[in-house]
């Protein structure tokens, strides 16, 4: 059930705690139905659902928020990440049709997909910089800087995770579980 895998791989980003997560769904027969009628009740909490990649028998989910993703693409420091990386769009759909690409023609996770994670912009680049090697600590991502506040933000997205899944079993939505956008 897709909704499930949900909450055990993106509960941060439904609780407005991350910007996205990502994770890899089998996509059996009742699939394509299951996905488009979540993807309208997310949408509903300012929460997006989009395949990036399909493998296998494997869609690769990306589950974000698009007003967060798109303060993130406006910083410079971001930007010149990125065109390094060969982006040169920076709204969500041109940066992501960029990462759809970079995903398909690479063998490998292209590293700028912290970015599109809401990993701190100095540890994608420490992460790039060190071929992956000498960090300070490991988690859901490799930390180069601010190892305090990395392993404090673990630490919720864990608790967060755990919470989720006990609501969710006990029968609570997953719409109820989905934090809606804030309001401008």
């Amino acid at each position: 059930m897709l909704d499930r895998a949900i909450i055990d791989h993106a509960s941060p980003t439904l609780a407005r705690l991350k910007l996205g997560n990502l994770f890899n769904h089998t996509m059996g027969q009742d699939f394509p139905v299951e996905f488009a009628a979540l993807r309208r009740q997310l949408m509903d909490k300012g929460v997006t659902m989009t395949i990036l990649k399909v493998s296998g028998g494997k869609a690769l989910i990306y589950l974000y928020r698009a007003e967060e993703l798109e303060r993130t693409l406006a910083d410079e420091g971001v930007r010149q990440l990125l065109e390094t990386c060969g982006y040169s769009h920076f709204d969500v759909g041109g940066a992501l049709k960029t990462l759809r690409a970079r995903l398909h023609d690479l063998d490998s996770f292209p590293h700028e997909i912290g970015v599109f994670l809401g990993y701190p912009l100095e540890d994608v680049v420490g992460f790039i910089e060190n071929g992956g090697r000498n960090c300070l600590s490991c988690g859901c991502w490799k930390v180069y800087s601010n190892e305090c506040a990395a392993l404090a933000a673990f630490a919720r997205f864990e608790k967060c995770k755990t919470v989720y899944q006990r609501l969710f079993a006990s029968g609570c939505p997953l719409t109820r579980l989905t934090v809606a956008a804030r309001t401008a």
